[in-house]
């Protein structure tokens, strides 16, 4: 065998030398590597959760089983990563096996490399050479005899060292755009697909809590040029009334908020006596409780009870829960007109007395209203993936902060 004929595809080569016998039990090992792997738990639970946003987005009613079920799985997830990281530190004999197993797949991507890259520059006998000695390491880890898997992967080790020698050393060029290209698709997932976003005040209580984290969908309404704050097209439909989006402030645009979209371009928005008017119509809510206390936080970063009057509030098609100060003046108080202009929404905060929104220029009081340009919304929020806020597991330790496991998966309404 020349140079000219070596084969590139290393993996051909040892696919061609494997018996049936090898191939079963190499696939029995692999599915044991990935079901026994720390990122197992996560990865499944990254799996149902796709189906679970469409389920949830697509029918209100779902949540009322889905949010169960996802919470149920997701705890289980949770103890089976708890149950491999407990078998894993507790088993010697298993960190060395994944240690080894981990050096003779790297040995062997080398060895991929350096073959496309130098075809020409390596000794006629290498791939021959190179999947002899692989077979023997596959063999000894099927076998899970860590003295014969050492001996094996050190020897394959050894082989490289002669074969390749000089070219073993991964170019300035293969590390930069290795890590240029993770950066690329990280990139792309938050610029076009999915975001995080963490609740950073009590604006949007009892809808969003604070310190929720939540997924926002970047696509809906298409994809946004950031820095320039434009939407070239749409993708699946423009923002609708009762959405709850996060977006880049018009007025500080250093800060995203999150608010409610109230407001849709042409429509002329009113608040008269706490009650929403669109186009001179009034919009349903009734009163829940009139006692109802909201976890609020100081600026000084403690918790404090804040009585509110909680109502569900009907906002077009959607149905939502929002507060008011019970102080809040009872007589006729009107907030507007407010016309909003082309392109534009017209967004308020759940807790409306507590709220930094369109009404008055995201500044506060005495400030001209502000609409925000359908270039500067970065997307609709879908569901908490976390929350780290008041009371839950571990709270007494961190000034009553804690991690909310019932908030985890709660769709955003």
């Amino acid at each position: 065998m020349t140079a000219a004929t070596t084969p590139v595809k290393l993996a051909e080569a040892l696919s061609a030398r494997r018996t049936p016998e090898q191939l079963r039990a190499r696939r029995v090992l692999m599915w044991r590597q990935l079901l026994t792997s720390l990122w197992a738990p996560l990865t499944l639970v990254g799996l149902l959760f796709i189906p679970y946003l469409f389920v949830i987005e697509s029918s209100r009613a779902a949540a009322s089983w889905a949010k169960p079920a996802m919470q149920f799985f997701g705890a289980a997830m949770f103890f089976y990563w708890l149950g491999l990281l407990g078998w894993r530190l507790a088993s010697k004999r298993e960190q060395a096996l994944r240690k080894l197993r981990h050096e003779a797949r790297e040995l062997f991507h080398e060895a991929e490399r350096i073959f496309q890259r130098l075809p020409d520059k390596l000794p006629p006998n290498a791939a021959e050479g190179l999947t002899e000695q692989s077979i023997r390491v596959e063999d000894a880890s099927i076998a899970a005899d860590v003295p014969r898997l050492e001996k094996e992967v050190r020897a394959l080790d050894k082989l490289h060292e002669d074969l390749f020698g000089a070219y073993r050393k991964q170019s300035g060029w293969e590390t930069v755009s290795g890590f240029g290209k993770a950066l690329a698709i990280a990139l792309l997932i938050r610029t076009i697909f999915i975001e995080p976003y963490r609740i950073p005040s009590g604006s949007m209580l009892p809808t969003l809590e604070i310190g929720d984290q939540v997924f926002v969908n970047k696509f809906v309404y298409g994809v946004r040029i950031p820095f320039i704050n434009k939407v070239p097209f749409q993708f699946i439909r423009a923002p609708m009334r009762g959405d709850v989006i996060v977006f880049n402030n018009p007025i500080e645009t250093d800060k995203d908020f999150i608010k409610r979209v109230v407001g849709l371009p042409g429509d002329k928005i009113e608040v008269i006596d706490e009650v929403i008017h669109v186009n001179g119509v009034p919009q349903q809510r009734r009163l829940v409780s009139s006692d109802f206390i909201a976890r609020n936080l100081s600026p000084r970063g403690e918790w404090y009870d804040d009585p509110s009057a909680l109502y569900e509030e009907q906002l077009g098609e959607v149905a939502h829960a929002v507060l008011q100060d019970p102080s809040h003046p009872h007589g006729h108080v009107t907030e507007g007109p407010f016309v909003v202009p082309e392109d534009h929404v017209f967004v308020m905060g759940d807790n409306r007395d507590n709220s930094s929104d369109s009404r008055v220029g995201f500044v506060g009081m005495g400030h001209p209203p502000a609409y925000v340009p359908y270039g500067n919304i970065k997307g609709k929020a879908m569901v908490v993936w976390l929350s780290l806020g008041y009371g839950g597991l571990f709270s007494g330790f961190f000034d009553g902060t804690g991690l909310r496991l019932d908030r985890f998966f709660e769709p955003v309404r």
